[in-house]
């Protein structure tokens, strides 16, 4: 049974429609699978988390070269060295370390799912243009996204390195530009408006069908 398709509007960069083009259903018309796209999250959170925290053991913080008193006859409890943890300014117990690691794994399976769940959930919000052409310069790229009407928080995916792109959008507040491969279940959900041209929706597609 041939697979299904969805048509998407394609427009040129001056935000009027000029064709349309037909994607797999399997990709861009999937169910929603809360559960797998849940787990990406927090998948890519954990990842991303930078394990800086640490604090000094007992034999790392400064101090307690010598026996605070007398071992007997002060009254007082034993004390070796103020390192103690139990002594202010002392050595902490199980603290982290810094080299703690919080990285867990999604099966490729659950993640294509979820991928596909992703995409299909932003397909009304997906600006697919015929080319993205513009010169190296901000307000060349603010034009076209303002005439594409790409408002908010705008993930511009690309498939091929296209420096007079980056270039452009390198400064421009709440726009973000990745290239195909590094897109995640998160961007999908966090970003409010996915601008693409022809060519990358068809990599995306080729990509999550390959994967099914």
């Amino acid at each position: 049974m041939a697979d299904k398709k969805i048509t998407l509007k394609v427009l040129n960069q001056a935000g009027e429609e000029v064709s349309t083009v037909s994607v797999s259903a399997h990709v861009f018309g999937e169910k929603e699978a809360t559960q797998a796209i849940h787990d990406a999250v927090v998948v890519y959170q954990a990842n991303m988390r930078q394990d800086t925290a640490k604090t000094k053991k007992r034999d790392e913080v400064s101090g307690g070269g010598k026996k605070p008193w007398r071992q007997k006859g002060t009254g007082r409890a034993r004390a070796g060295s103020t390192r103690s943890p139990i002594w202010v300014g002392g050595g902490t117990v199980f603290g982290p370390t810094g080299e703690q690691n919080h990285k867990i794994k999604q099966n490729r399976k659950e993640h294509n799912l979820a991928l596909r769940s992703a995409w299909s959930s932003m397909v009304k919000d997906l600006i697919v243009v015929d080319k993205l052409e513009v010169e190296p310069k901000t307000k060349a790229l603010v034009k076209v996204l303002k005439d594409l009407k790409a408002t908010g928080k705008v993930l511009v995916v690309l498939s091929e390195e296209n420096e007079n792109l980056f270039r452009a959008g390198s400064n421009i507040a709440n726009v973000v530009l990745t290239g195909v491969d590094n897109v995640s279940v998160f961007d999908l959900l966090y970003f409010d408006k996915i601008v693409l041209d022809k060519a990358t929706l068809k990599v995306v597609e080729e990509n999550l069908e390959e994967a099914k």
